[in-house]
């Protein structure tokens, strides 16, 4: 009896090299020796931790030193093709091809594991241009060169990221100004009480805040910048470092007629609007939810892998609490669903500070864990009820 089928001869090739992308090839090869898979990626298709990137300067490692598997390292490992270095400039859903750099790629199934951008605020000042982010490792070596020798670093958004950075930094000797339009810290994740511990925490270690503002102009003075808030404020930094959050990279699916909402609009088998294209991680939109953190990517590879060798799966979530990497106050936190009915109930205890926002039946439908806290991870997240069922 012939075991080839149509399915294992087409080639499943997947456009982008992150943590997203390289799961995705993981699982399937967990089960899959054969299928042919091409991985195409603009940067040049090493492995590297992401979330490594705004806590590796208190682990005094540069850029290079994140890297964990080379290209071809990557390329022998899952037995696979590697085009790094490589931009793919259209998809013609109809005839399965992709135009790159490298010329036209066919497909028998495609997967946008495209990531995202950092947000870019429309700055004024003669040096908005020198303000940088850090989204990926070049961009961190950019960052890693910016402050060498530096002393002071303004950071834009008091959210995830720039309260990571904010925490490496101090670690690293610097001092940190934070700015954010918001009045708290992690303004969409914690009620005021958590947000006030954490903010006190970071102060004692030397962060300052500036909440309830923007930045208006970035100019250079000489040797430094200087930063003028909206509210009269000014201040002075070596080098500024804007933080304010993240957004789907669509223009690719866009162009090529795939439907878009806030990210690339996914079914529960990850598929989009156009057929054997799929989209996973920080640029996919599952039923409205867009989750750029580490615990989805892992539970949309594995049923990703799945549908693409045959077996359709849908996607569920569990409940996956986010480990806010702020030594200064071991954070984690689980929030509730977009628009649940409850309020949130708030425990000091020695050490730290546990959160529940329970719903008017007593039901726990999030909850945050701070300092000593944190040790009831496991036993509140069994109590939380799935973020896609």
């Amino acid at each position: 009896m012939d075991q080839t089928t149509p399915q294992s001869q087409s080639p499943i090739v997947i456009i982008g090299s992150g943590l997203a992308g390289y799961t995705v090839i993981r699982e399937i090869r967990k089960t899959d020796k054969t299928t042919p898979i091409t991985l195409v990626t603009r940067e040049p298709g090493y492995f590297y931790s992401k979330p490594m990137l705004s806590t590796a300067l208190a682990s005094k490692k540069d850029a290079a030193q994140l890297i964990s598997t080379q290209a071809d390292g990557m390329a022998s490992q899952l037995e696979i093709t590697v085009l790094g270095e490589t931009d793919v400039s259209s998809i013609d859903t109809t005839s399965q091809q992709l135009q790159t750099s490298h010329g036209p790629i066919p497909y028998g199934k495609l997967v946008l594991a495209l990531g995202a951008d950092q947000i870019h605020l429309p700055l004024q000042g003669d040096a908005a241009n020198e303000v940088l982010t850090v989204n990926d490792l070049e961009d961190y070596g950019r960052f890693r060169q910016a402050i060498l020798g530096k002393k002071k670093v303004a950071i834009l958004g008091a959210g995830l990221i720039g309260c990571e950075f904010a925490n490496d930094l101090l670690l690293g000797g610097y001092e940190v100004d934070v700015i954010d339009l918001a009045p708290q810290v992690l303004g969409r994740l914690l009620p005021e009480i958590a947000a006030t511990a954490l903010q006190n925490k970071l102060s004692e270690a030397g962060v300052h805040w500036h909440f309830s503002t923007t930045v208006q102009t970035v100019d250079r003075k000489g040797d430094h910048l200087e930063i003028k808030l909206a509210n009269g404020d000014s201040i002075q930094a070596d080098v500024v470092l804007s933080a304010v959050g993240l957004k789907p990279r669509l223009d690719l699916a866009k162009a090529a007629g795939i439907k878009t909402g806030v990210g690339i609009q996914v079914n529960r088998e990850l598929e989009t609007s156009a057929p054997n294209v799929y989209a996973i991680g920080d640029c996919a939109e599952v039923e409205g939810l867009v989750l750029p953190y580490v615990m989805p990517i892992m539970q949309a590879a594995r049923a990703l892998a799945s549908t693409l060798l045959g077996q359709r799966t849908a996607l569920t979530y569990p409940a996956m609490p986010v480990m806010v990497k702020t030594p200064a106050f071991a954070t984690i936190v689980s929030p509730p669903a977009k628009g649940a009915l409850g309020e949130w109930k708030t425990i000091s205890i020695e050490g730290g500070v546990e959160a529940r926002f329970e719903s008017p039946d007593g039901k726990l439908l999030g909850f945050v864990l701070m300092g000593a806290a944190t040790a009831q991870r496991g036993a509140l997240s069994k109590e939380l009820p799935p973020v896609l069922q």
